[in-house]
């Protein structure tokens, strides 16, 4: 029995250190900051986000070009069956030709205040992509701290495993030498089995965490977590409003809200006259009459639409419409993220204190088991006394894994609540 002694102290030392090496095929292993700098660059919605600049960018310029000078150049050749005569005159050439250059400038105030808005959009896809960019590393961040999370457990399970073994072990070698039972024995086959298969479970879920992490990052492959990050709670508390301000969804609300409010507020120009100034100069290689070989003319012409059947009224509804869902939308994300400031300070501090005392609990269990272990070598207790404070011992710590991963998980909620990551 002595010569068992240290098997067992040898797996308790094991269980401490969680050591073992990982397999070959392990996925690729970074930092926090790297992952999230991934999703930020590489995820969908930041990818979408991006062209959605580009877009607007786009539509900037198309808007722009009506309020630009626009010029134009027009070529003609014209041949006729035979040359047109009368009376021995010759009226029109078998072959003409033709050139013009037309220059036009419209100046409209409803096209310039469509080139503002479009400028307007385009920072509203600004302030939309560094939102999506937040979504982004959120996501990231939050698979991040799973991974981390769920190699806790992992390693708390294989612990377990461990001295299921170590037990296992020391029955059967006590049975073998006479001193024990079979009933001892197969408790403690039965125990191990049991933590055999809990841990195959928790790599599951620690295997699914890690393609849920590469996916996040806009990646092919799983990712593994390097090392816990160092989430640091803000400073001190302030005003849920003031906190609110620095997210990046309240800016990009705020920009969507005060463009539909601009729109809005412009929509008296679609009701002023416009003025089309063109200027042509023209050549052409037969003149005429009324129509010399070369010349220019210039034109002003002035729009005063009156009756359109409505369209400039139903446009004008349509604008506050989308004006005040603008505002809407933008009080109901400030309420939201005031609330989501409360509640993440509520949460950390509950989180908090929750682990102090699963921490103290988890101990506790530990000690148990090695003094029920004692107890069992010493023949005080029985092998179902062990199984029992093994199984606590087990629960405990992945209890205190799990309070943990509720930490971590707080803190970036906090963090995100208040403005503070990415």
């Amino acid at each position: 029995m002595t010569r068992l002694l240290p098997l067992l102290a040898l797996a308790l030392a094991v269980r401490a250190a969680g050591a073992e090496a990982p397999p070959a095929s392990a996925p690729q292993a970074i930092s926090f900051d790297e992952a999230v700098a991934r999703a930020r660059a590489h995820a969908l919605g930041s990818v979408v986000a991006a062209e959605e600049i580009r877009r607007a960018d786009g539509l900037l310029t198309q808007a722009r070009s009506g309020s630009l000078p626009a010029l134009g150049l027009t070529g003609n050749y014209t041949r006729l069956d035979h040359e047109r005569s009368s009376g021995g005159a010759l009226l029109a050439p078998r072959e003409q030709t033709s050139a013009n250059v037309q220059a036009a400038l419209a100046l409209s105030p409803s096209r310039w205040y469509q080139w503002s808005h479009a400028g307007d959009q385009v920072d509203v896809a600004r302030a939309g992509a560094a939102d999506a960019q937040r979504s982004a590393a959120l996501t990231a961040a939050r698979a991040y701290l799973t991974v981390v999370g769920q190699k806790r457990v992992v390693e708390v399970t294989r612990s377990a495993v461990e001295i299921a073994q170590a037990h296992y072990d020391y029955a059967h070698a006590r049975r073998e030498a006479g001193v024990g039972n079979a009933l001892d024995e197969l408790r403690a086959e039965q125990q191990l089995a049991t933590s055999v298969a809990q841990l195959e479970a928790v790599r599951t879920g620690l295997a699914r965490s890690q393609e849920a992490l590469g996916q996040a990052t806009g990646g092919d492959a799983p990712l593994d977590a390097r090392a816990e990050p160092p989430l640091t709670q803000p400073p001190a508390e302030e005003p849920p409003g003031q906190a609110a301000e620095r997210r990046a969804d309240v800016r990009a609300a705020g920009a969507r809200a005060q463009a539909a409010t601009r729109v809005a507020r412009d929509s008296w120009a679609d009701w002023l006259p416009s003025l089309l100034g063109t200027f042509t100069a023209y050549r052409q290689d037969w003149s005429t009459l009324s129509t010399p070989d070369h010349g220019w003319q210039a034109q002003a012409i002035l729009s005063f639409p009156l009756l359109e059947g409505g369209l400039r009224v139903g446009q004008a509804r349509e604008r506050g419409a989308l004006e005040a869902e603008g505002a809407a939308q933008l009080d109901a994300l400030l309420r939201q993220a005031r609330s989501e400031v409360r509640a993440a300070w509520a949460s950390l501090q509950h989180a908090e204190v929750s682990l102090v005392e699963i921490r103290r609990a988890a101990d506790r269990a530990d000690q148990v088991l090695k003094l029920v272990t004692e107890s069992y070598q010493a023949g005080s207790t029985t092998s179902l006394d062990v199984a029992d404070a093994q199984q606590r011992a087990r629960d405990a710590e992945i209890a205190a894994a799990v309070v943990e991963d509720a930490v971590r998980q707080a803190r970036l909620d906090l963090l995100a609540a208040t403005g503070h990551f990415p």
